[in-house]
């Protein structure tokens, strides 16, 4: 059974919530950087919370992790690590690069759907984050 990677995020939008994903870290950074095939998109539009696999092909999201931190535009939108990996480095690597949460990806549809319910509820229901592009 194939395994999904993928970098996904949530945006707020009147009630709604709006959810995109992406196939692999260089996709994830062109969206959130308005480059490549997002060059026009409007890069001011950020995600409320960006969703993050590790195991992401062409650029891991370790990379990920570093570049959206080390951006002005981006480095305080939330990251929640979302990965299969329980080892304790990549928790501690995570955080360390500036990781707002880590969690463990259950291999099981159903509960992997619940886990996300659960994030999406935190992030975009009860989390107060700073307006898109201002710091803190």
């Amino acid at each position: 059974r194939r395994r999904h990677t993928r970098c996904g995020w949530l945006s707020r939008g009147l009630g709604d919530v709006y959810k995109r994903q992406v196939r692999d870290g260089v996709e994830a950074l062109e969206y959130l950087f308005g480059t490549g095939q997002y060059a026009s998109r409007d890069v001011r539009d950020f995600p409320a919370v960006v969703l993050l696999d590790l195991k992401l092909p062409k650029v891991d999201g370790f990379e990920v992790l570093r570049r959206i931190r080390a951006d002005d535009r981006t480095k305080y939108i939330p990251v929640v690590v979302l990965t299969t990996s329980d080892d304790q480095r990549d928790v501690v690597e995570s955080y360390r690069l500036g990781a707002n949460s880590y969690v463990c990806k259950p291999v099981n549809f159903k509960q992997f759907q619940e886990a996300v319910r659960h994030v999406q509820f935190y992030w975009l229901r009860l989390n107060a984050s700073p307006p898109s592009g201002e710091s803190p």
